[in-house]
């Protein structure tokens, strides 16, 4: 078992206690929590794909953002993100705008809608992976705190992780609140 007791615990490693044996550990806990939370999104008061979701996600986290930006944000080419800004806009998730000053450019906009949705797939995440938490031991749930506490810190320190470039607003997959005040388009212009 990996000991993640924290930096004053000098116990000797185990067989399985070596990075390669723990990253494999890691993997299949990342696969089991993507489906954790992909049937979590499924029961969700609107069935969207994972695509459009990050799309959403994105658009939360830097509200009037153009549509250039949200295809690099997502890593898709810019007429695959006009489609799918057309699907959520035609699903009435998304709202397009004129930005104020340029004429050419079209900031995105979560609507009153898209915000509820979000904020229901959030909530349904949120209550799966407590249920989950919620099974194991408290001493196993505060090694895991730890253990992620540490993985963060050294990803975010560690050279050549890749800690450092990637926006958790718009990469993460931390949970979405809905709050109009932050997420919508400002009406009154």
């Amino acid at each position: 078992m990996t000991d993640l007791g924290g930096p004053g615990n000098h116990r000797a490693r185990g067989p399985g206690d070596d990075p390669e044996a723990v990253a494999s550990q890691i993997a299949d806990a990342v696969e089991s929590l993507t489906a954790l939370w992909s049937v979590a999104a499924q029961e969700a008061s609107l069935r969207l794909s994972l695509h459009q979701l990050r799309a959403l996600r994105t658009v939360h986290a830097a509200p009037g953002l153009n549509l250039t930006a949200l295809a690099e944000g997502l890593d898709i080419g810019l007429p695959t993100a006009s489609r799918l800004c057309d699907r959520l806009a035609a699903a009435g998730l998304l709202e397009r705008a004129p930005h104020p000053d340029t004429r050419r450019e079209v900031q995105l906009w979560l609507t009153t809608h898209g915000q509820h949705v979000l904020g229901d797939v959030a909530g349904r995440r949120a209550q799966a992976l407590a249920a989950a938490l919620a099974a194991m031991e408290p001493a196993e749930r505060a090694a895991l705190s730890r253990g992620l506490r540490g993985f963060l810190a050294a990803r975010n320190t560690a050279p050549g992780a890749g800690g450092g470039g990637v926006s958790s607003g718009v990469r993460g997959c931390g949970g979405v609140k809905a709050n109009s005040r932050d997420a919508a388009r400002p009406r009154g212009r």
